[in-house]
């Protein structure tokens, strides 16, 4: 059957592109969003966690209107864009008092994952304070960590979703497009990671790196209903080497393209990254690259 379109790895047929058309016909007063999440539910389109694939789904069908497929009822409403009307977190109160001690006298670490509690207040303006990238709103899945020391938090850790493509780690990984497809919600990305400037303690970051690493799976798994298997980060060769992540025994994959995902004229846009990467398992690759259940 002929494909009409292929969007985020969803190849969508003549058939099911009329099948969306009967849809929207079916319901002529229904909004954008409401005409997806019938769609999701008719298509039983769900996340692992049960939630329905609402904003891929809505995405997916802007796209067949933009290409002459299906007419999408106008639009009702313009929610504010959370990335040009980002509000920065509001500031904290909080000791600043330097913390210089070896990791053996820093005492007891306490790790939470803090995300949708009322504690991720204090770690996104944490961030946005005293990261060099600031904060900015995750989109798709994400845990976020919280380190204290003695009540007083010493670092912070965010994971998300991984990117869709990424050359070096796909051949480090050896799956195949369709297994990548399939299988990348299976890895995780740490976005941010943060010792706060006023921490001065030797081979913390490494410490905590290893720490995370045997809890992040289970932790995903306990919120998204599904494990991760494999971590991954970027590294900015201009500012950073990477020492934390290299003496945890992660492992350099190599470096981006500098293109990111959006690129139409293959020449560099961005900064170039090292991308660095830890297994969860011994197993990862074979588990990876499974390309059906």
């Amino acid at each position: 059957m002929e494909v009409k379109l292929t969007y985020r790895g969803r190849a969508v047929s003549e058939h099911e592109v009329a099948f969306i058309r009967t849809l929207i016909a079916r319901h002529p007063t229904s909004s954008r969003r409401q005409l997806s999440k019938r769609l999701c539910e008719a298509w039983d389109w769900v996340q692992p966690n049960g939630q329905l694939c609402d904003m891929v789904c809505r995405s997916l069908m802007l796209e067949l209107h933009r290409g002459g497929l299906i007419e999408l009822p106008p639009v009702r409403q313009r929610p504010p864009n959370n990335v040009t009307a980002r509000h920065a977190p509001a500031g904290v109160d909080i000791d600043t008092t330097a913390i210089r001690s070896t990791l053996r006298e820093l005492g007891p670490l306490e790790l939470y994952q803090i995300r949708r509690t009322t504690t991720e207040r204090l770690f996104n303006a944490l961030i946005d304070a005293y990261h060099y990238l600031g904060y900015t709103r995750p989109v798709g899945e994400h845990l976020k960590y919280l380190v204290f020391a003695h009540e007083r938090p010493v670092a912070c850790l965010a994971w998300s979703s991984s990117p869709r493509h990424l050359g070096c780690r796909d051949r480090y990984i050896g799956w195949s497009a369709t297994a990548r497809r399939r299988n990348v919600h299976l890895l995780a990305y740490n976005t941010r990671f943060l010792i706060l400037p006023w921490v001065a303690v030797p081979h913390l970051a490494s410490h905590l790196l290893g720490r995370m690493a045997r809890i992040l799976a289970s932790d995903w798994q306990r919120l998204y209903q599904h494990p991760v298997y494999f971590l991954e980060t970027f590294v900015d060769p201009q500012r950073f080497r990477g020492t934390c992540y290299r003496a945890a025994n992660w492992v350099s994959l190599g470096r981006t393209t500098g293109r990111g995902k959006d690129d139409r004229h293959h020449k560099p846009n961005r900064p170039i990254k090292e991308v660095l990467g830890y297994a969860l398992t011994p197993r990862f690759r074979t588990l990876l690259a499974q390309e059906a259940p």
